[in-house]
């Protein structure tokens, strides 16, 4: 058996958790040693009492090892343990780093250099907008945006990341075979195909209401920083907030209107001495210390005020140039205004990626989305 496989026997016992796998592991060195040690030994360690004892050390009849293996070939994810060079350094210093990661995709050495972006469920055109363009702008930068895969604020995050050709990362509340919510299927796809869909839980296990708060710390802890965009006083995002805080990590709030309930929380957090942000320079200039080949300024983002796309210039001579589908789209934009629908038929392209290149071209001031779903060019002159 290797370390992997016995690390991922361990993670499936019941009650086990982090804290106390690092106190076995304490004693016995490795997880290989953990599952052969007797039960009285088990015993002995400080946090491991009768039940959990005799759940490791019967741990063969209680868990089918070879089916959650098979599970995880099938599905083509793989798992990666604490000793991995790419299992998040910063997520190490926690008090309760996750025992493995099941990782849908691949994680980089580039995803060390990553920071959350957390907000409300239920959010404001406002929010959405502010989690759109920070987003875009800081994976931009080349920084791996990390978020929970939720509706609302994480999506709009997982979204910009990928329109702006960056990194992503979506932790999950649950196994990565019962993934919630399960309109997010298609952005998970698309997360896994340039980035990652990662999870502690195994395979099949179900979303609760335990495990998303559970699941925060991960989101709070990947990074070197947590930008909360929008956030209610007793919202998860707030969660979030105060285990960056715990972790010692930066703490960044976007602010909102003081009458919306929905900004109530990133307000506090403002007020208790959260950086307040405005734009992503706002968090660039204190990550450049840890990061030092990060893109910092402002000018040098798509659509920011004195970059070239907005001081009149060719974006294909000056700033970064256009993908295929984006100039296919901005070809047929020419022509005048036009639906969502209206473009997926003329390019017979997937719904999912002409909306993913009409919000890159959004970020670029290049389009503007009119209501109705329908978008327009806009003039560079």
């Amino acid at each position: 058996m290797t370390e992997t496989e016995a690390s991922i026997a361990l993670n499936m016992v019941p009650n086990l958790g982090p804290v106390r796998m690092r106190k076995l592991l304490e004693v016995f060195q490795t997880p290989e040693r953990i599952l052969l040690a007797r039960r009285a030994e088990l015993r002995a360690v400080e946090g491991i009492g009768e039940e959990l004892a005799s759940a490791i050390s019967n741990w063969e009849q209680e868990i089918d090892l070879n089916q959650e293996l098979a599970l995880i070939e099938q599905f083509g994810a793989h798992v990666i343990t604490r000793a991995s060079p790419v299992y998040p350094r910063d997520l190490l210093e926690i008090y309760n780093p996750p025992i493995l990661l099941y990782v849908w995709g691949t994680l980089m050495e580039r995803d060390q250099r990553a920071v959350g972006v957390v907000g409300s469920r239920k959010t404001s055109h406002y929010g959405l907008e502010c989690a759109k363009k920070l987003s875009f702008q800081l994976a931009y930068a080349g920084l791996t945006v990390v978020s929970g895969l939720a509706r609302g604020i994480d999506t709009a995050a997982h979204q910009s990341a990928l329109a702006a050709q960056g990194r992503t990362v979506a932790i999950l509340g649950s196994g990565l075979m019962a993934l919630y919510p399960t309109e997010n299927q298609a952005l998970a796809e698309k997360i896994a195909a340039s980035g990652a869909v990662v999870s502690e839980y195994p395979m099949t296990f179900p979303p609760s209401p335990q495990t998303f708060p559970y699941r925060n710390r991960i989101v709070a802890g990947w990074g070197s920083g947590l930008l909360v965009v929008e956030a209610g006083l007793n919202s998860g995002a707030l969660i979030t907030a105060n285990q960056a805080i715990e972790n010692g990590r930066l703490v960044y709030a976007v602010p909102g209107q003081i009458d919306k309930p929905t900004a109530a929380g990133s307000n506090r957090l403002i007020q208790q001495g959260a950086k307040l942000v405005t734009g992503a320079a706002d968090i660039l200039e204190d990550l450049q210390t840890f990061f030092p080949r990060l893109e910092k300024s402002p000018a040098r983002f798509p659509g920011s005020p004195g970059s070239p796309s907005s001081a009149g210039q060719s974006v294909s001579e000056t700033g970064p140039p256009l993908s295929k589908t984006e100039s296919v789209v901005i070809e047929l934009l020419e022509e005048g205004e036009i639906d969502l629908d209206g473009i997926v038929s003329k390019t017979r392209l997937p719904t999912s990626r002409v909306s993913s290149t009409l919000l890159a071209l959004e970020m670029k001031r290049l389009v503007k989305k009119l209501p109705g779903q329908r978008f327009v060019k806009l003039s560079l002159l």
